[in-house]
């Protein structure tokens, strides 16, 4: 079954959708440095100490418009680089890295948080080499230098298991066909308290 994450299929949503607590406190901290830009500027990753989250974050360099977007990895935490069987994926495009019979699918939310300018999140159904069923959540938000357009994004993953533990090695490589998208959703910056 392929994931199909159409444009359409992002129901712009209340933040309380939102499962994982770091996903909360990067959205309470994105809404936070927002005023009265279109997106908040990306000095304000600079000032933060995000150091405790850095293992499930994303750092991403956007080239070109919403549409035809290129996403330059600029940093992965230790997590996503396990889950995509790479160490250090920095210089390389989001494209190169994702597995490419995904690849459409995988990049329609990136895309999105660049044309709309609102965080989008993402649940997707995957399996590990056991077969145990892993939730994996995913947050972008749009960063602009300008605090007008996207030019950076940040992306935060999460992933959980109702069984417990679970294979994280190469996860999101393994996948035999495109993961089940469980939700999709856009969240307005208005919602955001």
């Amino acid at each position: 079954m392929r994931s199909n994450e159409a444009p359409s299929t992002f129901a712009i949503t209340r933040p309380d959708v939102v499962r994982a607590v770091n996903h909360r406190w990067l959205l309470k901290f994105w809404k936070r440095h927002l005023g009265d830009h279109r997106v908040p500027q990306w000095q304000a990753i600079v000032a933060e100490n995000l150091s405790r989250l850095s293992s499930n974050l994303s750092f991403l360099d956007v080239v070109g418009s919403a549409g035809t977007a290129c996403f330059v990895v600029r940093f992965n935490g230790a997590m996503i680089g396990t889950v995509y069987g790479g160490a250090d994926h920095r210089g390389r495009r989001l494209e190169e890295v994702m597995p490419p019979e995904h690849r459409d699918d995988w990049l329609v939310p990136y895309r999105l948080a660049v044309g709309c300018r609102c965080p989008i999140y993402t649940i997707h159904d995957v399996t590990d080499r056991a077969g145990r069923l892993v939730h994996y959540e995913r947050l972008l938000l749009p960063f602009g230098r300008d605090g007008q357009t996207v030019d950076r994004i940040l992306a935060s993953v999460e992933f959980i298991c109702p069984d417990g533990a679970f294979e994280e090695r190469e996860l999101m490589l393994m996948q035999p066909t495109a993961p089940l998208l469980r939700m999709s959703a856009r969240i307005e910056p208005q919602s955001l308290t």
